[in-house]
């Protein structure tokens, strides 16, 4: 396809949309100016081989290859990394060297060699659409037998993650344990295929700051009730923090629930996340030898959630600073933040530790 033609395509929103959905169906990605590259954790053409891979800066240090190129010496582990190989690379032999998690099982891979990559923004879109599909930030460039590509251009991805597309769809009263009165509104974006939404404690007031809960989805905590971590627990005293505060004081509360499983590496990547933890691992240190970033959630989206409600000004329940940063940055107001500390179990002391020691959290 020409330039000509790949511009006359459907519109940069669809082409990026089109694109996540690509990788979750394992086909590949055509990028203008840059190479083909067949995500290796999906990808259905079963016969493809490649003489490169991209990986993450991450991974390419656990195959012991980041100090053969200046390029790859970088502190985001998310950092793409082209290695050649020198024979052909199949599918078979490329899933062990893309998912740390089998390395206890596929000891011997390589011998590889870092080049430096002449289509930088190409590949770190590839990465970032990656983590939005959910899947392994692993591509064959340039396959053999890869199948028909999706073709797109680099700055598509801006288009995906245009927080200004999200709007309020429709809302509805929602009577939950915590609170009888509560009503919930769900948000949608014509970029994007996940469905947030806030729910409302207490009387909405335009006179009040309300006090605010940003809730990352999370499977196992919230529903399974899983000790691996104090999501669930978080969950359920928000809630309540806010009900109280609307009994007792007069105020109101919103909970934003986003569909960010995992802090935004998706819910299949998460499960990665604590088999490495089960071989000692912590949760950042897990992140990163999957090549995905500790932090990747969207926050634009929760401000423009909030700036749809009427909330510009709010109290944030969290224990993490970089997430007033973060909110503040897109011109939420946060006058207090409240602490949300909740006691530890014998399963998740280590994952709230991390937190403490390597993302920041204030947790006594």
């Amino acid at each position: 396809m020409n330039e000509a033609q790949r511009l006359s395509s459907p519109s940069p929103e669809r082409r990026a949309a089109q694109a996540v959905d690509a990788l979750r169906h394992g086909w590949a990605l055509d990028f203008a100016g840059g190479p083909v590259l067949l995500p290796v954790e999906t990808a259905i053409a079963s016969g493809a081989t490649s003489g490169h891979l991209l990986i993450s800066a991450a991974r390419a240090a656990t195959l012991k290859l980041i100090n053969q190129l200046e390029a790859a010496r970088n502190d985001l582990p998310h950092t793409p990394i082209l290695i050649r190989s020198g024979e052909a690379i199949t599918l078979d032999t490329a899933r062990p060297i893309a998912d740390p998690s089998l390395d206890l099982n596929n000891p011997l891979k390589g011998p590889f060699k870092a080049e430096a990559i002449e289509w930088a923004d190409e590949a770190v879109a590839a990465m970032e659409y990656a983590r939005i599909a959910g899947i392994l930030p692993a591509f064959m460039v340039d396959p053999v037998e890869g199948g028909e590509p999706h073709p797109l251009i680099a700055s598509d991805l801006a288009a995906y993650t245009d927080a200004g597309r999200l709007d309020i769809i429709t809302r509805a009263r929602l009577p939950v344990k915590a609170n009888e009165e509560a009503e919930i509104i769900a948000f949608r974006s014509t970029a994007d295929t996940r469905e947030h939404v806030a729910l409302i404690i207490g009387e909405q007031s335009g006179d009040r700051e309300p006090l605010v809960r940003l809730h990352s989805e999370c499977l196992t905590g919230d529903v399974l009730g899983s000790l691996k971590c104090d999501c669930g627990p978080q969950l359920d005293a928000s809630l309540e923090a806010m009900s109280r505060h609307a009994r007792e004081d007069g105020g109101w509360g919103v909970l934003l629930y986003m569909r960010q499983e995992g802090r935004g590496i998706g819910l299949i990547n998460k499960l990665r996340a604590y088999r490495l933890q089960d071989q000692g691992f912590d949760t950042v240190e897990a992140n990163e030898r999957l090549g995905l970033p500790d932090e990747a959630r969207d926050f634009p989206v929760a401000a423009r959630m909030l700036e749809l409600i009427g909330a510009k000004s709010i109290r944030l329940l969290t224990n993490n600073p970089a997430k007033v940063k973060s909110l503040e940055a897109t011109g939420i107001r946060v006058i207090e933040r409240v602490q949300h500390q909740l006691p530890d179990n014998p399963h998740n002391a280590k994952y709230l530790a991390t937190k403490r020691d390597k993302s920041g959290h204030l947790l006594k």
